[in-house]
């Protein structure tokens, strides 16, 4: 590969921190000259729609190609539950005004927990989601339900 450098003389992470539009535009000038050279040399290979590079593809292509595997959309459903979950706590969370440590004091856990309910990856016990709901200000409930979808009939149990 050619050793391309910024105007200041540096490498492509030097021409591209701070120095407001003209140093983004010779970041931007260096990265294209840098892919011309890169298509030239045969690193990477130029397709109709896009540049096909050994990093990898775009995150829709990769998403899209991945929900088309059935383990995948098993895994979608699977989490859903805590995907749901964790949307609610940072909401609620935000609009306390309060930050995942602020969160894991009032909690007396460590910020890596929050940090993963807030994920959606990981089942999250009920002692744990009691003691969420009240530094959330929240009240936790549990139950079950039963009965037709759109009018389903709730049994719930104050956490």
């Amino acid at each position: 590969m050619g050793g391309f450098q910024g105007a200041d003389g540096c490498g492509t992470a030097a021409a591209s921190q701070g120095g407001g539009p003209r140093r983004a535009i010779e970041a931007a000038l260096y990265l294209s000259i840098l892919v011309k050279s890169l298509k030239q040399e045969g690193v990477i290979m130029a397709t109709k729609s896009r540049v096909a590079s050994p990093i990898g593809t775009s995150v829709s292509e990769a998403r899209k190609r991945r929900s088309e595997k059935r383990e995948y959309r098993e895994a979608q459903e699977r989490l859903a539950p805590y995907e749901q979950l964790a949307r609610i706590v940072i909401r609620r969370r935000t609009d306390l005004g309060l930050t995942q440590e602020q969160l894991a004091d009032r909690m007396g856990t460590s910020h890596s927990a929050i940090s993963r309910i807030e994920s959606g990856q990981h089942s999250t016990s009920v002692q744990t989601l009691q003691r969420l709901g009240e530094a959330l200000e929240m009240r936790f409930v549990m139950g079950f339900e039963y009965g037709p979808e759109d009018k389903p009939v709730r049994e719930l149990v104050p956490g």
